[in-house]
Formats: structure tokens, C-alpha cells, sequence
């Protein structure tokens, strides 16, 4: 076995110094301001499981699990096989031209993974591209049915993405409508603050609201469709009341209008269902997904939608089918990855173990309520959500677990915690340590 080296203090400065003048000379990161301090920029080298090293050596638990992505955590071996052998055979191949059989097999296993009859499934690159297709395929729904339904209904403060059409679904300041997307959108406001949110008794003023979205602007018949996610995660990671996607389904059943869940960020896990709307025990007439479909090694994302709205298109006027689609749309090496992840899930028992180890990760965090500057600790599946009185309160939090090792999500008020579900009991217990740390600092300079 060769000697492992052992970087020292200056050579972990060096590494530093080089990416930061690198990073700064020629990439422009998005969601992030151009003049950021020096203090703020970290470099991530390499991962393992629920854990990742940055370029100086320093350790992490990923509890932000790559931007949410990372269900099967780093290193994998059999998608790391997978990727391979595809690659081997066949990267990729334009589907608007053919047709390969990871695209195929990944179809199929979806289908036989969502309930009624979401049968018919697109591919894209990202959860972006995976709204603007859900829209587009819901508004051209109509068209093709000789109804003129335009209108989307969704949460003001819900996030499907940052094309022009998907940022126009949000009121969120960081998805500002700056390039409007020629669609009408009704926008819900929440009734109320986020930790009264999971309550049974905010479903009633919830869905007030979203009728009233509905008698808005023309009426129920000129809904295309309503479109939100199952847990609000870019708006606050709010945890909505039981029921709440149930009695939607009711009333897009009674207006017409179609129901798009987004599952991007909760699906294959992430609430501890396969998907989020089965906790109410809904089907939707389009699901979009993306982040965790492929565990975060490749871009993958997808629309599923129902037989009916996919017989609808027989009736486009141009094609005959859908005209939407990119060239590395079903990318063939992304599918056998998603295949592989999805085996993963099954064979690893990954939806069980979300719902065991968030168990555990609220009762180690839900003492920190009662420290001062902490409003709320909540929790679905293997979500953890510590929210605090102000945005920048939350900032100061985030660099505090940041120092003590841990890396978090920051939403808002809201710090997410959003470990790999391949996390094991060990691995919940440092995480809340560290997480636990970093708000005993916190909560000492709020007291001061």
C-alpha cells in the first residue's frame, strides 16, 4: 500500500489561495453575489457516504446532501458501475432521432413506480426544464381540447425553478419575475407564519386562499392548472398540514383544472414516502422530478403525466406530439444512473431508513426550540428544519455549523438539514452534535 502524504498547514493554504484566485478570475456562480468575502468561499474535494473533505483537508457531514440531491450519498459503487458501463456502450443518443434502452427501462420503472395511470414520462436536464415542460404540457393540454385555460395557480412562496416561465410561478425575492413569461399566474400567500403551518387547523385558511386563487381573474374555468410542492423547501422548509394536497385534488376535480406536483426536491425519499403526495394518498395529473432521480451524479429530471393528457397531444397541430424537448433531454448515461439509483433505494430499504433516522434527527434537535434566537424545529421524512427570528440570524447560524463541521441549507429564516438517506444512526448523532454546537454559540451571542 503507498504512504498516504499527509497535507500540511501551508500546503492547505496554497490549494486555498489557487482556487480562490481561480474562482474569482473565471467562474460566475450563480446564486451568489459577485463580491462575496474571501471568508465565505470553500472548495469541496472529494466525498464518501455522508461526508465530504474540502481542498484544505477540513471534514463535513453533508447535511445540505449536494443541494438536496444525494440520496445514495457519495462513492456509490453500483452507480458509479452503472455510469460506466453505459458509457461504454452508448453515452447518449438525441431521442427526437432514437431511441435507446436506458431511456426505455427508466420509463417503465417509473411507471410502475407512480399510482394510477402517470404512465407516460419526458425527460429533461434539470427540476428547472422539468416546470417549464409541466406548464407548457398542461396549457397545451387545453389548447389541444379546444379550451382556452391559461391561468396557474401556485404558492407565492414556492419554487419550481429559474427559467423565465418557472421563475414567474414564485413571489419569492431570490426568483424575482424579471423576465416575464407570458402566462397569467395567481399567486397564494401562506395565512399564516410557517411553524403554524403543519397544524390541522391551518388547512381550512390554506384552502380559503386557493379558492379564492380560483374565483380570481376569470374564474375557475380559465385555470390550466394548480402547481406546488408537497413541503415548501426554498420558501422556508414549511411543513404543510395533512390533507392539504387531498382536498386540492378535490378541488382541481371540481373546477377541471389539472394538479402538477412538484416533487423535485421530495421525491425518491426525501419525506419518507416514495413521493410526497402519497402521504395524502393523491394521484396528480403531471409529477415533476429531478435532484435525488439520479442521486446528484448526473442531471436528470422528468415529467410524468397521465395517459389523458398524453392522448391529448395526438391533436398538436404541428407535430402531433409534444414540441418541447433538449438534446440531451433522457440523457442515456444520466438513465442508467437514475436505474441504479432507484435499485439502490429498493435494495437498501432507503425510504424505511429516511423515516427511522428523521425520527431520530428531531428528537436529538428538537431541544434547540427553546434557545433564544430558535422560533421552530420541525421535520418530514429526513428533513430537519431549524427556523430562526430573522434571515440573518439564519446566515450567522449556517456559519456557525459551518465551523463546527456540519453544512446546512439556509432558507430564508430556515437552516435545512438534508443528510443522504444512506445516513446510519452514527452519523444522525454527530450530525445533530455538531448542529447542536454551532446553536449553543448562536443562542450565547443572541443573549448578549
Amino acid at each position: 500500500m503507498a504512504e498516504q502524504h499527509t497535507v500540511t498547514g501551508t500546503e492547505q493554504d496554497g490549494r486555498f489561495a489557487a482556487s480562490l484566485r481561480r474562482d474569482r478570475r473565471f467562474v460566475w456562480r450563480g446564486w451568489a453575489p459577485i463580491d462575496r468575502p474571501d471568508e465565505e468561499y470553500f472548495f469541496l474535494d472529494r466525498g464518501d457516504g455522508w461526508q465530504v473533505w474540502d481542498n484544505t483537508g477540513k471534514h463535513y457531514v453533508d447535511a445540505v446532501a449536494a443541494a438536496m440531491n444525494s440520496v445514495c450519498g457519495y462513492g456509490h459503487p453500483r452507480l458509479l458501475a452503472a455510469a460506466q458501463d453505459q458509457l461504454r456502450r452508448l453515452p447518449h443518443f438525441d431521442l427526437s432521432v432514437g431511441g435507446h434502452e436506458a431511456a426505455g427501462l427508466l420509463a417503465e420503472r417509473m411507471a410502475a413506480l407512480l399510482p394510477g395511470e402517470l404512465n407516460r414520462t419526458h425527460f429533461t436536464n434539470s427540476g428547472s426544464e422539468a416546470a417549464e415542460a409541466a406548464v407548457r404540457i398542461a396549457v397545451n393540454h387545453w389548447q389541444h381540447k379546444g379550451t382556452e385555460r391559461r391561468r396557474i395557480i401556485s404558492f407565492a412562496s414556492g419554487y419550481h425553478g429559474t427559467t423565465a416561465l418557472a421563475q414567474s410561478l414564485s413571489s419569492l425575492p431570490a426568483a424575482l419575475d424579471d423576465v416575464p413569461s407570458g402566462l397569467p399566474v395567481t399567486r397564494v400567500p401562506l395565512p399564516m407564519e410557517p411553524a403554524l403551518l403543519r397544524r390541522s387547523e391551518a388547512l381550512t385558511p390554506i384552502m380559503d386562499a386557493f379558492r379564492a386563487a380560483f374565483a380570481a381573474d376569470g374564474g375557475p374555468s380559465k385555470v390550466a392548472a394548480v402547481l406546488v410542492e408537497p413541503f415548501l423547501n426554498v420558501g422556508g422548509g414549511i411543513v404543510l398540514p395533512e390533507g392539504f394536497l387531498r382536498e386540492l385534488r378535490e378541488l382541481c376535480d371540481e373546477t377541471g383544472a389539472l394538479l402538477i406536483l412538484d416533487e423535485v426536491f421530495t421525491g425518491f425519499g426525501r419525506t419518507g414516502r416514495m413521493f410526497g403526495f402519497q402521504h395524502d394518498g393523491v394521484v396528480p395529473d403531471i409529477v415533476m422530478m429531478s435532484k435525488a432521480l439520479s442521486s446528484g451524479y448526473l442531471p436528470i429530471g422528468a415529467v410524468t403525466v397521465t395517459d389523458t393528457v398524453f392522448e391529448s397531444f395526438r391533436n398538436d397541430p404541428v407535430f402531433g406530439g409534444l414540441r418541447y424537448g433538449h438534446t440531451t433531454s433522457g440523457h442515456a448515461t444520466a438513465c442508467a444512473v437514475a436505474l441504479a439509483t432507484l435499485d439502490v433505494i429498493a435494495s437498501e430499504r432507503l425510504v424505511d431508513n429516511a423515516v427511522e433516522r428523521g425520527k431520530d434527527l428531531i428528537a436529538e434537535l428538537s431541544g434547540l426550540a427553546d434557545l433564544p434566537g430558535i422560533t421552530d424545529v420541525r421535520g418530514l421524512g429526513l428533513i430537519g428544519v431549524v427556523e430562526t427570528a430573522e434571515p440573518t440570524q439564519a446566515q450567522r447560524l449556517l456559519a456557525l455549523a459551518r465551523d463546527a463541521g456540519l453544512l446546512l441549507r439556509c432558507q430564508g429564516r430556515a437552516l435545512l438539514a438534508v443528510p443522504p438517506l444512506t445516513i446510519d444512526a452514527d452519523g444522525i448523532k454527530i450530525l445533530a452534535d455538531r448542529f447542536c454546537r454551532a446553536a449553543e454559540r448562536f443562542a450565547s451571542e443572541v443573549s448578549r
